[in-house]
């Protein structure tokens, strides 16, 4: 039994049912909290309520500005998404890109780093991201929402170009992925539920609950909503190797986080009562313009002046490829073929050679970190055979 496999597996799968729990849960108190009328009665400290219709039952939904008169014998607390999301993604990451950094984060051709040094450059990168955007919220900085956007999307802009010079492309992504992430469960662990617990505490002894103390938990809470879209586009940029291993992928990413970011935008605004569809309309428009653009830079492919016959493709394919494209890898970090391409006889080599050629030959984000050492000639030869047809006789 390949337990490595099955672990990816059930990690992999626990991290999407967490992160849909906690997202979920994000979207929908953001709604809530615009959808709120001023209660029909005045009761102590309560800001607005609204009823609402779902599963065959009504509910009756109020929410106290700070705190109620009394506090109620149990309280949920919506934490265990954000702790369980963030817990299944530092072991995805260790498991795929830590302890197989020299295959997934290591790009020699970038900086030759030992694993070990990839590792602590990666780890930093997690903490530092977390330190650098506490610091800002801090700062007088975090009181204004809209400067505070501007300056922390350059700031991951610039960490994104970073990661992009020192990893392998899509470990960098993961990376910046994997700062946001702990960045939103962080200010979860570290800022709102300690702040709710400081007003419990007051509130049990009997003292006024510090408003600041809410507010500040909402700043976070806010910023985690805005964070959601792009944190999910690095979730599956993993499948568009024409987004992570491209050129300017650094910029691209960004710009499709402004996308994300646009589209949350729009709908909470709609959540609100404001309805701007300019703003979700600019959103999708840029998205489509971005793809106009990243197709219209994208370098030129150079190929071989002269096809090669098929047993020269077949020779640089088995020399580079086949130790993980095959029905039986011979490679370390692959007990079975990627997606299921396998590239070991001719007739499959054809049929996945549009894959291959923007892999290997367009990005040539194939083989990973150039493990196997693939040069410019190599990928011209199997990309001019390619676009000859793909003919394996």
């Amino acid at each position: 039994m390949d337990w490595a496999a099955w672990a990816n597996l059930g990690i992999r799968w626990l991290h999407l049912i967490a992160g849909i729990a906690w997202i979920g849960s994000s979207f929908y108190f953001m709604w809530l909290d615009s959808h709120l009328k001023p209660p029909a009665e005045k009761r102590d400290g309560v800001s607005g309520e609204l009823w609402a219709v779902h599963s065959g039952g009504f509910y009756h939904k109020r929410k106290f500005m700070v705190a109620p008169p009394e506090m109620p014998e149990e309280l949920h607390w919506f934490k265990w998404e954000a702790y369980t999301t963030w817990i299944s993604g530092a072991l995805l990451l260790s498991l795929i890109y830590y302890l197989g950094a020299g295959l997934n984060l290591v790009d020699a051709s970038k900086v030759a780093l030992e694993p070990w040094q990839a590792v602590l450059i990666g780890v930093g990168f997690l903490a530092g991201g977390w330190i650098v955007y506490d610091l800002m919220c801090r700062s007088k900085l975090g009181q204004n929402l809209r400067l505070f956007g501007v300056v922390w999307f350059l700031t991951l802009t610039a960490a994104t170009w970073a990661l992009t010079r020192i990893f392998a492309d899509l470990g960098a992504f993961m990376h910046v992925g994997g700062m946001m992430g702990t960045i939103m469960a962080a200010n979860v662990f570290l800022v709102i539920i300690p702040n709710q617990k400081k007003m419990v505490a007051q509130m049990l002894a009997g003292e006024t609950p510090d408003a600041s103390l809410g507010k500040k938990s909402k700043q976070r809470s806010v910023h985690n909503n805005y964070m959601t879209l792009p944190v999910l586009l690095i979730m599956i940029s993993n499948h568009y190797p024409m987004l992570f291993a491209s050129h300017l992928n650094w910029l691209w990413l960004a710009a499709l986080g402004l996308v994300g970011w646009a589209i949350r935008h729009y709908f909470n605004l709609k959540n609100a009562g404001r309805h701007h569809p300019e703003v979700l309309v600019g959103g999708l428009l840029a998205f489509v313009v971005v793809g106009i653009v990243h197709d219209g830079t994208k370098p030129k492919v150079k190929l071989a002046e002269t096809v090669p016959p098929y047993p020269v493709v077949r020779q640089i394919v088995d020399k580079h490829c086949i130790a993980c494209h095959a029905a039986a890898p011979t490679h370390r970090g692959y007990p079975a073929a990627p997606n299921g391409v396998m590239l070991d006889t001719g007739e499959a080599l054809s049929k996945h050679a549009g894959k291959v050629f923007v892999r290997a030959v367009e990005t040539t984000s194939m083989p990973l970190g150039n493990e196997t050492g693939m040069t410019p000639a190599e990928r011209q030869q199997l990309g001019a055979w390619i676009k000859a047809g793909a003919k394996a006789e």
